[in-house]
């Protein structure tokens, strides 16, 4: 008998007893399959689902590069039919035709494309975002290049100046100048980018990827074209294309390969012209899952035990880019039950989570952090999400409302846990106001993750052992390591995704009476480590020692902390 699925995701680590239980249930309520169910409550990624699904079937997996540069049986089979049963023939063999497929015990798919191709059908298993990618590709032209593109448009219009409005909105609606940006943004999120930077400059006009944390040049259009693209981009986000002087915030939401996507843009004058940079948000691939995101057993249980006082602050700290609003997001799809009220002040909001009343806040009307809160107090809340801890009174309002029976869930841009407590005294708030309604600080920072496929394991020479302590960590003194190699998969980077290192400072009574004191932040994180707590630093070094990521990573994000 085959192992059940849910099994084989537990032998792999990608979900554990309570998980399963947990989508189960989910299944016996509302029906549908087991695998939509984890993905989306965020438990399982389309890789994992995709690797167990392989095992159980017992068919090899798709890879990136096993799709075909054109569609094989073009005008025998609509693109409508690949699309609504998931599947993209990879290539005829001899034994048969080599068919992608999302679910490979669709008998009904199988047994159609046997009937078109004349051929038996050999499954693979691939991820639902790579047959959507390639079949966007292949159907749609994702993959024409910018050069094919600036071959349509008249040379006139690639040395023409952006001063002209008019003309500027006309090319902005020409087919060339729509594929071009619809380029743009495809190969944005084939390539798995977390934003997109437009940059005008004299004589070029440079694109870039953010990528895992980091910037990554991509074929650009023609310097020329600036003005269009970024009118373009205006249209799309309901800007005034007419105003290139002060900067604008937009918002787009577009369906692509087969997802909703929201792109929050933002538009900024330069000497150029004008500098634009695109946020792609996609709920379905952000996980709001503890585990998911990087935290341990025994650091997701402090943070568990922290959430359940009933009021109170718990804040997540770190510098820009460092993953807290998506913990906070966690935090909150933990807390969101019936049975509590919750309200959310953000700027922007970023993602829209069912059972959340959520408030953008809007300082040109005097919507702002500090005056939204004073209000939200009124509609009876449980628990309040203020997007970030930006001045002093809004760090005033957020005690007082620990103080009468909120829970409050923030942010706060430091270095460490430790130093968020001395940040806040530094900020105006009163000591002994600190250590009644502060229950816990989150320190955090992003590192990238090492491609499972090319990650090559190395003896780690004596010297960094004892420098880093790793022996001590691993109760052996031949400590394994891992290199970044580079493969098709993770596109040659060696890495693919990213994940939070983290620790977790619970105030008790010791921290209390160093706050009252004044202590520094170092005395405090000394003190909090005696008290339990696992520091980023380490909780980083024990995610190189299992092949997570590599030391280099772990040093680059925490430089700060190395003592």
């Amino acid at each position: 008998m085959p192992t059940p699925i849910g099994q084989i995701l537990m032998d792999q680590g990608a979900i554990d007893t309570r998980d399963l239980e947990r989508a189960l249930r989910a299944q016996r309520e509302h029906g549908g399959r087991l695998g939509d169910i984890l993905r989306t409550l965020g438990l399982v990624s389309d890789v994992d689902w995709t690797r167990a699904l392989a095992q159980r079937s017992g068919f090899p997996e798709a890879m990136p590069g096993d799709y075909p540069d054109t569609p094989l049986f073009a005008g025998q089979i609509s693109e409508r039919f690949l699309s609504e049963t998931h599947i993209v023939p990879l290539r005829n063999t001899e034994d048969g035709l080599a068919l992608a497929m999302a679910d490979p015990f669709d008998a009904y798919a199988i047994e159609a494309m046997e009937m078109v191709s004349g051929a038996t059908v050999l499954p693979h298993v691939g991820t639902e975002r790579d047959i959507e990618a390639a079949l966007e590709r292949l159907y749609h032209g994702a993959r024409a290049s910018v050069g094919d593109i600036l071959e349509e448009i008249p040379e006139g219009d690639l040395i023409a100046g952006n001063d002209d409005i008019e003309r500027l909105k006309d090319m902005a609606s020409e087919a060339p100048v729509i594929r071009l940006v619809n380029l743009i943004l495809s190969r944005a999120l084939e390539g798995r980018a977390s934003d997109i930077h437009i940059e005008p400059y004299e004589n070029d006009l440079i694109v870039r990827y953010r990528i895992d944390g980091l910037l990554r040049r991509v074929e650009s259009p023609a310097a020329g074209l600036g003005g269009a693209v970024v009118s373009r981009i205006k249209i799309m986000a309901s800007m005034n294309i007419a105003e290139r002087r002060l900067a604008q915030d937009g918002r787009v939401r577009l369906r692509m390969q087969g997802r909703e996507i929201d792109f929050r843009v933002s538009t900024l004058p330069t000497l150029h012209g004008e500098s634009v940079v695109m946020r792609i948000l996609e709920r379905s691939a952000v996980s709001h899952e503890f585990p998911a995101l990087g935290f341990a057993p025994e650091t997701k249980q402090r943070l568990v035990e922290a959430l359940a006082h009933h009021h109170g602050i718990l804040l997540v700290t770190g510098p820009t880019g460092s993953g807290k609003t998506t913990t906070l997001y966690a935090a909150l799809t933990h807390l969101n039950t019936p049975e509590r009220k919750i309200i959310t002040v953000e700027d922007p909001i970023e993602y829209q989570i069912d059972g959340l009343t959520q408030v953008q806040v809007n300082a040109k009307i005097g919507l702002t952090f500090a005056n939204v809160l004073r209000s939200i107090v009124r509609q009876d809340p449980d628990v309040i999400m203020v997007g970030e801890m930006r001045d002093t009174e809004t760090a005033e309002i957020a005690v007082q409302s620990a103080l009468t029976g909120h829970l409050v869930l923030s942010t706060l841009h430091t270095n460490d846990a430790a130093s968020a407590v001395t940040r806040l005294m530094d900020m105006g708030i009163e000591e002994y106001l600190l250590t009644s309604t502060l229950n816990a600080v989150v320190g955090q920072r992003l590192v990238r993750t090492l491609c499972p496929d090319c990650r090559t394991p190395y003896q780690a020479p004596d010297e960094l052992v004892d420098r880093l302590g790793l022996a001590a960590l691993t109760d052996n003194r031949e400590v394994t390591l891992y290199h970044a190699i580079g493969c098709s998969k993770c596109g040659e980077f060696g890495y693919i995704g990213r994940m939070a290192i983290t620790e977790v400072l619970v105030i008790n009574e010791t921290l209390c009476e160093l706050v009252l004191k004044r202590t520094d932040a170092r005395q405090m994180q000394r003190a909090a480590i005696d008290n339990g707590m696992e520091p980023m630093f380490e909780n980083g070094l024990r995610k190189a020692l299992a092949g997570i990521t590599t030391i280099e990573e772990v040093r680059r994000v925490t430089r700060d902390q190395i003592a």
